[in-house]
């Protein structure tokens, strides 16, 4: 055979070969990153799901926790290894706002990212202070109105889920209401406590121990339906504020350019493990409501909601730390 044949042939098997190395994936552990530090939602939503889903997918989910950047050097990590299906990674919705928060982002959110399912959505809560002579919504925003700026809110720093959920409730309600950063859901929740500060927008099971032991009262939940850890608690829409809505979603994506047999594997094992009901009953102990979806409702979602917290972010002057 020439040298012109055997280049050919060559060649020729490559397309071949590629498609059996798609089809044995994986033949080694994932990386799963997760970009914040261990011990937060992101990272309990992914320990939360690994474990059943590496045996479905046939090989362990590794998963490494790479912060910084609000969540952006992670997802940066991820958007610039190889497109080969061993690292992919876990975001919140902040993947939706953070590129109206950030002036030089190190990644194109839609260009280098190949959404391919959600993990679980999960709702914060609206709780006051239980000095705060106000008992329900209603009552709650009679009183921020009659004294505009006179009150303030904690929130988990500026750009956070928890800020988000504050800003959205002022713009929708047209109230005034100081933003108090701190560092960290746990120091914005203990000053909401010790009257501090007077309200605050934490995650739902962290709040639970400290509604149920009277410390805080809870007046209604951010998403679009009650929650299983507080069946009592309205939803702020239904308790007065019928267009506010916020939930913090959790997505998986890997780089963009996966071929679609593998990202069709990722999607399909993590649907199967999120289907088993114990990975479901362990995730809602959690605060965490399930969320299966395709490749293609899980990049809709983030085509849809990136104008939309752009709206927003540049109506509240809303800047990260």
């Amino acid at each position: 055979m020439n040298r012109s044949a055997l280049v050919f042939a060559l060649a020729a098997c490559m397309p071949l070969t590629h498609a059996v190395a798609q089809n044995a994936y994986p033949t080694r552990p994932v990386k799963l990153v997760v970009p914040y530090a261990p011990g937060g939602s992101a990272d309990i939503a992914a320990r939360l799901v690994s474990e059943k889903w590496g045996e479905t997918l046939g090989k362990t989910l590794v998963i490494e926790n790479k912060g910084g950047a609000g969540g952006n050097l992670g997802v940066d990590s991820v958007a610039k290894s190889p497109a080969d299906g061993y690292t992919i990674g876990l975001q919140t919705v902040s993947l939706a706002i953070n590129p109206w928060l950030t002036p030089k982002m190190p990644y194109d959110t839609l260009k280098d990212l190949a959404p391919f399912g959600m993990v679980a959505t999960s709702q914060h809560v609206l709780v006051v202070n239980d000095a705060l002579p106000a008992k329900n919504l209603n009552e709650l925003t009679a009183l921020l109105t009659a004294k505009p700026g006179q009150y303030s809110y904690g929130s988990a720093g500026s750009g956070s889920t928890f800020h988000i959920a504050a800003e959205l409730f002022k713009s929708v309600g047209k109230l005034d209401v100081m933003h108090v950063p701190y560092r960290g859901g746990g120091p914005a929740l203990i000053d909401t406590m010790g009257g501090q500060v007077q309200m605050s927008f934490p995650v739902l099971s962290a709040a639970a121990p400290h509604v149920r032991a009277g410390k805080l009262r809870a007046i209604g939940v951010t998403g679009k339906q009650r929650s299983p850890l507080m069946p009592d608690v309205p939803t702020i829409a239904e308790a007065g504020m019928p267009n506010y809505a916020f939930e913090t979603w959790f997505m998986v994506f890997a780089p963009a350019g996966t071929p679609a047999p593998i990202i069709e594997k990722l999607n399909t094992s993590l649907r199967t493990a999120l289907s088993d009901p114990a990975v479901s009953a362990r995730m809602t102990k959690e605060g965490f409501d399930p969320l299966i979806a395709t490749p293609a409702e899980a990049r809709a979602r983030l085509e849809r909601e990136l104008p939309q917290w752009g709206t927003l972010v540049q109506e509240r002057g809303i800047k990260a730390e």
